[in-house]
């Protein structure tokens, strides 16, 4: 289990790693270098789902690792309360970022609308935090749409198991 505490409270996750393991085990190196810390979810759009994972408080993205294989194709959904890779319309171009699913998002599913976007983890407690930020209002920041007019920082993430 993975614990992400956020300043609006804590989010559990368990990955999966039989299903993800290139994304399981990037996410976890993530953490074990310590990249999260201060960074925002920068991305919240209701209904939709929260994205994080890669910039700062002032919008600014941080330097990333190689970028990883697009796992989608996996057999697992974008389901409300799941974790997926965030990536540009390049399929392969996951790093760090990451959002969770608000509402059950077949779309992005692999082979529905492209590739997709792979499912790699889901929540396991603190879904009423991730409905929190999700209800936030958001504001344009620095060329950013959709951005939380109040920062929601990861202040701490740990992998418990």
């Amino acid at each position: 289990m993975i614990k992400i505490t956020t300043n609006k409270g804590d989010i559990e996750i368990s990955l999966f790693e039989s299903e993800a393991p290139i994304s399981s085990e990037n996410f976890k190196q993530y953490i074990n270098d310590g990249f999260y810390m201060d960074t925002i979810f920068h991305r919240v759009i209701p209904n939709f789902m929260v994205q994080g994972g890669g910039m700062t408080q002032d919008m600014q993205s941080k330097q990333t690792r190689d970028t990883i294989k697009n796992e989608a194709e996996n057999g697992k959904k974008n389901l409300r309360g799941t974790l997926a890779m965030a990536r540009t319309s390049e399929i392969n171009s996951a790093s760090s970022q990451f959002f969770i699913n608000l509402v059950d998002n077949q779309f992005l599913d692999h082979g529905d609308r492209d590739f997709g976007y792979a499912v790699f983890a889901e929540v396991t407690g603190g879904m009423e935090v991730v409905d929190a930020i999700a209800a936030l209002p958001t504001q344009m920041k620095n060329g950013h749409q959709d951005v939380p007019a109040e920062s929601i920082t990861i202040e701490d993430i740990q992998i418990l198991e």
